[in-house]
């Protein structure tokens, strides 16, 4: 009864999580705005521009601008705003075919911004074989697809971005849907770029993209777990 009593009615002085879902979705109206606006122009599917660039990063920094309020550690809001910020580098990067590989570095970065942003606790080291079952045989087939250039760059890309699954898959909440979502778009964007293109990959890309970015987001919104002793 005390613990539900603290849910409804927020610990001393901060408001409780249902006061600040307004303000939430006030917050974050920039982000669904700015992704409506890529979804019907559409314009990096046409030649590549700054124009088109800027369309397709703007929901990433609107949601990297909303971090200013969350309420969570200064610590953990400033790395995932990092993360998001190299995102919207890799974003504009990937417009263009010859900065493929500088948009790997961005988005590296930004997986290993959240590597530190999620922690090492709780460890669940067992999560590590059932990614290891699904991202091995597929990170071997794609690699086997590459330019011999492009191999070390994306073999290296692949280990940061399952240690973010697992890492994610460990801190559970919004944060462990937005790395398997993370994960499965930069998955169908491999496959249909390197091995065999996909129908309607680019639409799957982008709807998995922008919403794992939002639920890693919102992990710096929701007030962490009471103690219950």
């Amino acid at each position: 009864m005390a613990i539900m009593g603290a849910q409804e009615e927020g610990l001393p002085g901060k408001p409780s999580l249902l006061a600040q879902q307004p303000c939430l979705c006030l917050r974050l109206s920039p982000f669904f705005v700015t992704c409506a606006a890529y979804f019907l122009l559409w314009i990096p599917q046409d030649q590549p521009s700054w124009v088109g660039a800027l369309v397709k990063c703007l929901p990433v920094l609107c949601l990297a601008a909303s971090l200013q309020a969350a309420p969570r550690g200064t610590g953990y809001r400033v790395l995932l705003q990092g993360a998001l910020l190299c995102s919207a580098v890799g974003d504009a990067c990937l417009i263009w075919p010859d900065a493929f590989l500088s948009g790997v570095a961005a988005f590296t970065v930004a997986h290993l911004l959240y590597l530190w942003a999620f922690g090492l606790t709780p460890l669940r080291p067992g999560l590590l074989l059932s990614i290891a079952l699904v991202s091995v045989p597929y990170d071997g087939l794609l690699l086997l697809h590459l330019p011999a250039s492009m191999v070390p760059a994306l073999a290296a890309y692949s280990l940061v971005l399952a240690s973010m699954l697992w890492r994610g898959l460990a801190s559970g909440g919004s944060v462990l849907g937005g790395a398997l979502l993370f994960t499965l778009s930069d998955m169908v964007l491999a496959w249909d770029t390197f091995i065999q293109p996909l129908p309607h990959a680019r639409l799957v890309v982008m709807i998995t993209y922008y919403a794992a970015q939002l639920l890693i987001t919102l992990s710096a919104f929701w007030s962490p777990r009471l103690k219950t002793h």
